[in-house]
């Protein structure tokens, strides 16, 4: 099993280099035989998911850094084998040194390094439990972010942020009832509860693969956490509306709308990315709705002059692009490549996002503003600033079992109750000239 090892430690490296989790795996998975994919799924998000806490323990360990990158990669594979995987502990030292290959000078380094961990690591976890980073294995700009912003939930989101994210589903209900495909989870062994205040949304006992669920090749379900799929029930959709739907890909939300309500006098689907507008053609046919009804341009949400028609808007969803804070648990990566500074690019971004597409929409119209980020600069305070500069907007009041009520919108946090990832909405409504 040591290509294992190599190709998750391939995979590490190049995050490391700042590449996203999800461009680097697909062709790992590929060289490998599906028998080996959970493995391999459970060493890189793991060792990321940990990577603060397992860096801070190596440079306990190492007398000097590892240059070699992907040799670090595997001594921080090996260090999360030992310390959060039931592996037993002889079989990843073994499998961890021999997965060096041709590099024969790494194997006595990291089979001591290994085996060094094992011998100190009550005073080495100690150590890391003392540590601001590592303590939470999360930066420290970002755990102090929290902390500021979240002083009593703060605690309670980075842990949720290290836990393994839930299996959550969206049921088709246009197709069929949730409790009727329950049901049908049952006939095949598989166990399942409904999420409270979102009639769509069921979430696994147990994670299993896509294709075994009932249903799934043909759209009667799809993966979705119960927060994203608020976005649909917020837009207040009606027969005969002109939908917008900003920033789309994947395009779960696009279908959703689809499934939502019948008789659209159109949706619009826009994204930056020619590559993942492909992934809302792949949606689209698996639930066999093909395109019919929706119109999918490749545009910038900031440059709507580039693809607008000039016709206006009845609903826009306003999905922008933001630090991603809120799905944490489900991308670790983004606590390697997320920086601080980040952060302004991306509020400002998200304003000219909104005043941009501001104009597209209809009197009497409204837009649901949506992150999946826990900052409220990227979510309040940006609601707060864009009513302040547009006195023709108003929000609209969200109510709902979920969330808690920000002022101008409603914020989720990270494994909250029910247990959804981290997101905030905002419904905006243009009030109709005097």
């Amino acid at each position: 099993m040591s290509n294992v090892r190599s190709s998750a430690a391939d995979v590490v490296r190049q995050v490391l280099a700042g590449q996203s989790l999800a461009d680097a795996l697909p062709s790992a998975l590929a060289k490998l035989p599906p028998n080996q994919h959970a493995l391999l799924k459970a060493l890189c998000f793991g060792t990321l998911r940990w990577f603060h806490r397992l860096e801070f323990i190596l440079q306990q360990l190492a007398h000097r850094p590892i240059k070699n990158a992907q040799i670090h990669a595997l001594a921080l594979i090996g260090l999360h084998q030992l310390a959060f995987m039931a592996v037993k502990p002889h079989a990843a030292v073994a499998e961890t040194v021999a997965a060096a290959g041709s590099k024969t000078w790494a194997r006595p380094l990291l089979n001591a390094l290994l085996r060094n961990f094992q011998r100190r690591r009550e005073a080495l976890e100690t150590a890391a439990d003392a540590d601001f980073e590592a303590a939470v294995s999360h930066p420290a700009w970002l755990r102090r972010r929290l902390e500021r912003d979240w002083p009593r939930q703060a605690a309670a989101i980075l842990t949720a942020n290290n836990r393994q994210p839930p299996m959550t589903l969206r049921v088709d209900l246009a197709r069929i009832d949730r409790e009727r495909y329950r049901n049908r989870l049952l006939d095949e062994g598989m166990t399942a509860l409904p999420v409270a205040g979102v009639d769509s949304a069921l979430i696994l006992a147990r994670a299993v693969p896509v294709e075994a669920l009932p249903g799934f090749a043909e759209g009667l379900v799809s993966v979705q956490d119960a927060a994203a799929q608020l976005a649909a029930s917020l837009m207040d959709l009606r027969p005969g509306q002109r939908v917008l739907d900003l920033c789309a890909a994947p395009g779960g939300k696009t279908l959703h709308l689809l499934e939502s309500c019948s008789g659209f006098s159109e949706i619009v689907a826009v994204d930056i990315s020619e590559t993942r507008l492909a992934r809302i053609r792949e949606n689209l046919a698996r639930a066999a709705r093909k395109e019919a009804g929706v119109a999918l341009i490749c545009g910038d949400a900031r440059s709507p002059a580039d693809w607008w028609d000039g016709k206006p808007f009845d609903r826009i969803l306003a999905d922008v692009p933001c630090s991603a804070t809120g799905v944490i648990r489900r991308h670790p990566d983004i606590k390697v490549l997320r920086r601080e500074e980040d952060i302004a690019a991306l509020v400002e971004g998200q304003q000219e996002i909104l005043r941009q597409v501001w104009p597209l929409l209809a009197e009497g119209g409204r837009l649901v503003y949506a992150t999946c980020s826990v900052l409220p600069e990227e979510n309040e305070a940006q609601i707060r600033d864009f009513l302040q500069a547009h006195p023709e907007a108003r929000c609209a009041p969200i109510e709902g079992a979920w969330g808690e009520d920000r002022r101008g919108g409603r914020q989720i946090l990270t494994g909250g109750e029910p247990d959804m990832d981290g997101f905030f909405y905002a419904c905006l409504e243009k009030c109709a000239s005097s």
